[in-house]
């Protein structure tokens, strides 16, 4: 790369690169005010004073930090381990040590004070789980007997009542998707037998979408109406979900998202015509060739399908669900039923190698362009390590300089304005911290690595993908 040229940072979200020339800015030091309550939420809740409700992201317990996602927005949030009183999902008591078994995703409302524009929790409760009248729940068990009989019978009727998108993404095999936020307008998808046993589930045990939906549905007069409250979540753990040629192309192929396609059919048959991006997974060697694929720790979603009555990739489905993988679905019909629904149909020998990368978060730079960085910095970038002190005296990178995450504000002066700025940590998790921490202050140039970066005590390091 000449001298002369600005590299580009590949930052997530933005429809064309950055320039790394392009000067950054700090006019308005003072955070953008963001959404404060999540539109899942709205629902339920109302705005209140010094309170955000939304999603935990991530913490960084040594810069005492909160990340929370509300909607497309992100909000930072500081807090003292000793000091702030958390309310567990099971309705437990305690300080910020509970936050350790907080799970991405958990529903927050977290109470705050504000002074000079950062935010302090003072109190955080996670939501709980929903109640439901014992005489209404039906148990993963339960849901399984009606399953494996819903071919016989039509016994029962199962709803989803999540937004359509997550249903496409995948659902409970036999259900009809009967959105929450439509449900008034679609009541013609309920039986017209009002005695018929009817099934809603959503999205986990703190979901409230399918209670909801239940007592909508008792009120037009149903008399036997159930709740399968462990939902999507409580089925993955043990089961595929199912999907439709026409969700698998909406959801997943045509918008490009990230997926393991597995075609589970002989080689020599899947040649003559397959999914594209689809890599040749034979069910009888199933469990031989799950070695290969991306590893289950990092949980790719990962779609199935075979000629088209299922039982193969069923097969598939289940090794994988045994070696821990729980984002699993089969595509309802096989390749018969993608061909039926008009799609594209490749030909030839399908690859034998998974591959599964995630789409970069907002702000995320690609690992190789930082290495590259990491090697002969240009004059353009400032690395900025923002672990803590006591972290930097066991190995740094040359060409970083060390603020800790949870000085940025107060250190802003020693950041440049006319430069990107490139955030590092040894996780990532406080160096996104950072990163939108930056951005809040007004910096427009700014990305940040989220990869493992670990050093040697002889002053060596390495970098490598989470």
């Amino acid at each position: 790369m000449s001298r002369n040229t600005l590299p580009t940072l590949l930052i997530a979200g933005l429809t064309a690169c950055m320039s790394l020339g392009s000067a950054a800015h700090a006019g308005d030091q003072s955070p953008k005010n963001g959404p404060t309550l999540a539109k899942a939420c709205a629902g339920c809740h109302q705005t209140e004073k010094n309170t955000l409700r939304g999603y935990f992201d991530n913490v960084a317990f040594k810069a005492k930090t909160i990340q929370m996602r509300i909607d497309d927005s992100i909000e930072l949030v500081k807090f003292d381990e000793d000091e702030v009183k958390v309310v567990t999902t099971q309705g437990k008591s305690g300080d910020g040590d509970a936050l350790h078994q907080t799970k991405k995703g958990q529903e927050l409302k977290i109470e705050y004070t504000e002074s000079d524009g950062v935010k302090t929790a003072v109190r955080i409760v996670e939501k709980p789980t929903v109640t439901v009248a014992a005489e209404m729940l039906v148990s993963t068990p339960e849901m399984e007997r009606l399953l494996a009989g819903a071919g016989k019978k039509q016994s029962y009727f199962l709803f989803d009542s999540r937004p359509l998108r997550r249903f496409q993404e995948g659902a409970i095999p036999t259900a009809v998707s009967l959105p929450y936020s439509s449900f008034d307008a679609m009541t013609a998808r309920l039986p017209a037998d009002k005695s018929a046993r009817i099934v809603f589930y959503c999205g986990g045990l703190t979901c409230s979408m399918s209670p909801a939906s239940a007592a909508k549905a008792k009120r037009l007069g149903y008399q036997n109406v159930k709740v399968y409250r462990e939902g999507v979540p409580g089925w993955s753990e043990k089961h595929a979900t199912a999907l439709s040629a026409q969700s698998l192309q909406e959801a997943w192929m045509a918008s490009e998202t990230p997926l393991v396609l597995l075609d589970v059919r002989l080689p020599q048959e899947a040649a003559k015509g397959h999914i594209k991006g689809a890599v040749s997974f034979p069910a009888a060697q199933a469990a031989k060739l799950i070695k290969g694929l991306p590893a289950a720790e990092r949980n790719p979603p990962v779609a199935l399908y075979d000629a088209k009555d299922g039982k193969q990739a069923a097969k598939a489905a289940g090794a994988l669900l045994k070696a821990g993988y729980h984002d699993v679905k089969i595509l309802t019909g096989g390749f018969e039923a993608w061909q039926t629904a008009k799609l594209a149909v490749a030909t030839g020998k399908l690859p034998v190698k998974a591959s599964y990368v995630p789409k970069p978060r907002p702000g995320e730079i690609d690992l190789e362009l930082f290495k590259k960085y990491a090697a002969n910095l240009p004059p353009e970038v400032v690395v900025i390590d923002v672990r803590n002190p006591d972290e930097v005296k066991t190995g740094m990178l040359k060409v970083a300089r060390n603020i800790p995450a949870e000085e940025i504000r107060l250190r802003m002066a020693e950041i440049p304005k006319d430069k990107t700025i490139v955030t590092q940590c040894s996780t990532g998790v406080r160096a996104e911290m950072a990163y939108h921490e930056l951005k809040a202050l007004g910096f427009a140039s700014v990305g940040y690595l989220n990869a493992a970066v670990s050093f040697a005590k002889d002053g060596s390091y390495t970098i490598s993908a989470k």
